[in-house]
C-alpha cells in the first residue's frame, strides 16, 4: 500500500527520492515526504495530499548522498502532515510500511520513560523505541535486530541515524522489501519499479531480515547472523509502467488482455493438450479444493468454483482471505488449499496461506509476481502472465486469474476423463479465436460511452445474474464502484424478489448478465420483473435469438464460445463501461480516492 523508497551513493538524493516515489504513485497514497543528509545536518519535508504538493516544497538541487522517501496510505491517524512519513525521534528516522499491533502498549511505556509523541502512528513509536533501545547499547545492527522482540505485527522500515550518516538500514517482516543493487550506489524500495530507472538487479528480504547497505556494499543479516543472498533480476523493462499512448494506465491495461491471455494460455494449450497435463500439478489426488483470496481475486475464485464443478466434478469452496483467517478451519487433510493474489503480498492472503501449510495442506499459488512472498511461500505456484499492472483497479491480472482457472478445470477433466474430443476440438478452436473476439468487444468504445451517459446521473446501479453470470456480476459491480465512486450492489438474479427488488425505481439502471445457457431462460424472468417495474436494463448476453425481445434498453453481444472461456469475454463491457462512467465523472481512475494497489495491511 504505502511507498517505501530509499538511497545511498554519489548522485543528486532528493532527485533520486522524488523520482522514485513518482514511479510508486500508482500504489494510492494520501501523503508524502522524504528525509535526507545535507552537510550533515537532517532534513525532513513531508506534504499531505499528492506528491505535487511534496515536490513544490523540496529543492531538487539540494546536494546530499544518502535519503529516505515514502508515500503513506493513513492507517494510524488522520491523513496529514503530522502523521505523514518519515518519523524522527532522537538519533533515528525512518519510514514504515504495515501496523505494529502492540503500538499502544509499547507508547504508553515510552511516554512513562519521558517520550513524547506529535503524530497519532504506530510509525513514531517504531523510532522512539529505536532511540530508547540505543541509549541501552550503542550498536545500530543489534538495536535494529531487538526490534524484532518487541513489534508484533507487519513492518518494512528505511531507517537512517544521526551517528551513520553513509548508512541505510532496514528491518523486514511480513510486508514487502526489496534491495536495489547497482555499481557506486545501492537502494531500498517496497516495489522494483520505483527503482528500475536506476537498476534491475535487487535482492528480496525475508521475514525478520536486517541489512546494512552503504553505497558500496549491501550487508544482510538474521536474528544476529550474517546470511548469504542471492541478487534477482528484474524480467520487465521500464517500459511496462509506460501508458504508451493511452489516457489512464486502467484503459491501456484493459486492452492488453488478448495478449495476455496468449501469455498465460500459450505455454498449456499451443498446439495441443500435452502442455496442459504435462506442465500443470496432479490435482486429481486432491476430494476437494479451497480457494482463498481477496477483492477482485476473490470473484476470479468463484468463476474458477463454478468451472471446476461443472467440468471436473471436484468439489470447490471459495472464501475471502480477511474471514478464512479468523474462522474456525475445517480444512481436509485432501484439500489442496489455493491462493490467489496479483501482487503475491496481499497481508490477509498470505495469512491464509500460512494456516494452510501449518494444518499440513498442499498449497498452490495463482500470482502474478514472481518472486514475490506468497510465490515463495506456497507449495507450488501458477504464474499468470499478466505483466506490470498499474491501475489499482484489477483488469488484466483479474482476467489472467480467471483464464488460469479454467485451465486447472480443464487439465482436471482431461484427467478424469470427463470432456469427449469433439468439445476438446472445440476449446482449442476457441482459444485461438479469443484474442480477437476480445479484441471486437474492445473496439466497441462508443457503445460503453453510450451506456455511462445514459446511467450518469444515477446514483445506484445493480448488477445481476445466475451461476457464473452471478460471479461476472460481482466484479463489474466492484469495478463501477471502485473508479467511478457509484454505489452498485450484485445480486443473485433469482433472490430479487426477496426483498431487492423494492429498490427498483423509475429508471434505476440494472445490467443484467445472460451467458449461461442452463440459466438464461430463469435470468430472463428476473430481468423482466424489473423492467416491469421501471429499470433501465443493460443486457450483456452471448444469445442471438433475443434482437427483437422488449426485456431490456440497452444490448451487449458478445461471441459465444466455450463456456470455459466465456467469461473472459463478458467482464470487457463491465470493465469499460465503468471506465467511460469514472472518466465522465472526472474520477481519479488510475488511483481511486481510499485505495491502493498492494494490499499488505490487514
Amino acid at each position: 500500500m504505502c511507498g517505501i523508497v530509499g538511497y545511498v551513493g554519489d548522485d543528486n538524493c532528493v532527485r533520486v527520492l522524488v523520482d522514485g516515489l513518482k514511479r510508486l504513485d500508482y500504489r494510492g497514497y494520501d501523503s508524502a515526504g522524504i528525509a535526507y543528509f545535507n552537510n550533515g545536518k537532517l532534513n525532513i519535508i513531508k506534504e499531505e495530499g499528492k506528491l505535487s504538493n511534496l515536490i513544490n516544497s523540496v529543492d531538487l538541487n539540494t546536494k546530499s548522498n544518502i535519503g529516505i522517501g515514502h508515500t503513506r496510505w493513513a492507517t494510524h491517524g488522520l491523513a496529514n502532515k503530522d502523521n505523514a512519513h518519515p518519523h524522527k525521534t532522537g538519533k533515528f528516522t525512518i519510514v514504515h510500511n504495515g501496523i505494529i499491533e502492540n503500538y499502544d502498549e509499547i507508547k504508553k511505556d515510552l511516554i512513562k520513560k519521558g517520550y513524547r509523541f506529535v503524530s497519532e502512528t504506530d510509525t513514531e513509536v517504531i523510532s522512539a523505541l529505536l532511540d530508547y533501545l540505543y541509549t541501552k547499547e550503542k550498536n545500530i545492527l543489534n538495536v535494529i535486530n531487538k526490534l524484532n522482540y518487541f513489534l508484533k505485527g507487519s513492518y518494512a522500515l528505511g531507517i537512517i541515524c544521526d551517528d551513520d550518516k553513509e548508512t541505510l538500514y532496514t528491518l523486514k517482516k511480513n510486508s514487502p522489501l526489496i534491495i536495489g543493487v547497482c555499481d557506486g550506489k545501492n537502494f531500498i524500495a517496497s516495489d522494483v519499479p520505483a527503482i528500475l530507472n536506476k537498476t534491475k538487479k535487487y535482492v528480496v528480504l525475508e521475514d525478520n531480515d536486517y541489512a546494512k547497505i552503504t553505497r558500496n556494499k549491501v550487508e544482510i543479516f538474521n536474528n544476529g547472523r550474517k546470511k548469504d543472498f542471492v541478487v534477482k533480476e528484474f524480467e520487465y523493462d521500464d517500459l511496462s509502467i509506460d501508458k504508451h499512448g493511452y489516457e489512464h494506465f486502467m484503459l491501456k491495461e484493459i486492452n492488453e488482455q488478448p495478449e495476455v491471455f496468449k501469455k498465460t494460455t500459450n505455454p498449456y494449450l499451443k498446439d495441443d493438450l500435452d502442455g496442459l497435463l504435462k506442465k500443470m500439478p496432479d490435482f486429481t489426488k486432491y476430494k476437494c479444493i479451497r480457494i482463498v483470496a481477496c477483492g477482485s481475486a476473490t470473484h476470479a475464485g468463484l468463476i474458477g468454483k463454478q468451472m471446476i464443478e461443472k467440468y471436473a466434478n471436484t468439489e470447490v469452496n471459495v472464501e475471502t482471505a480477511s474471514e478464512f483467517r479468523y474462522k474456525k478451519q475445517f480444512l481436509k487433510d485432501d484439500e489442496l488449499v489455493i491462493v490467489i493474489s496479483q501482487s503475491g503480498e496481499t497481508a490477509d492472503t498470505l495469512e491464509a496461506l500460512k494456516i494452510a501449510k501449518e494444518n499440513g495442506n498442499d498449497t498452490l499459488g495463482i500470482i502474478n509476481e514472481k518472486g514475490s512472498t506468497i510465490a515463495r511461500e506456497a507449495k507450488m505456484v501458477l504464474y499468470t502472465e499478466a505483466g506490470k499492472e498499474i491501475a489499482v483497479a484489477t483488469t488484466k491480472a483479474y482476467s489472467a486469474q480467471v483464464a488460469m482457472l479454467s485451465l486447472i478445470a480443464l487439465n482436471l477433466s482431461l484427467k478424469k476423463d470427463l470432456i469427449d474430443k469433439t468439445e476438446i476440438k472445440e476449446i482449442l478452436q476457441d482459444v485461438k479465436k479469443l484474442p480477437d473476439y476480445m479484441q471486437e468487444l474492445l473496439n466497441d468504445r462508443e457503445l460503453y460511452k453510450k451506456i455511462a451517459n445514459d446511467i450518469k446521473c444515477y446514483n445506484d446501479v445493480f448488477f445481476i445474474g445466475r451461476e457464473v453470470d452471478y460471479a461476472l456480476a460481482q466484479e463489474g459491480s466492484l469495478k463501477l464502484k471502485e473508479i467511478s465512486y457509484t454505489h452498485s450492489e450484485a445480486y443473485a438474479a433469482g433472490e430479487l424478489k426477496h426483498g431487492t427488488i423494492s429498490l427498483i425505481e423509475e429508471g434505476t439502471p440494472v445490467v443484467a448478465i445472460v451467458t449461461d445457457d442452463s440459466v438464461a431462460p430463469k435470468t430472463i424472468s428476473n430481468i423482466k420483473e424489473v423492467k416491469s417495474r421501471g429499470a433501465y436494463v443493460i443486457c450483456v448476453t452471448n444469445k442471438t435469438d433475443v434482437d427483437n425481445d422488449d426485456f431490456y434498453d440497452e444490448i451487449v453481444k458478445i461471441p459465444r464460445v466455450n463456456d470455459l472461456f466465456e467469461p473472459l469475454l463478458a467482464v470487457i463491457p463491465l470493465q469499460l463501461i465503468s471506465y467511460e462512467l469514472a472518466k465522465i465523472k472526472g474520477c481519479s481512475i488510475d488511483k481511486p480516492k481510499n485505495l491502493a494497489k498492494s494490499v499488505t495491511v490487514e
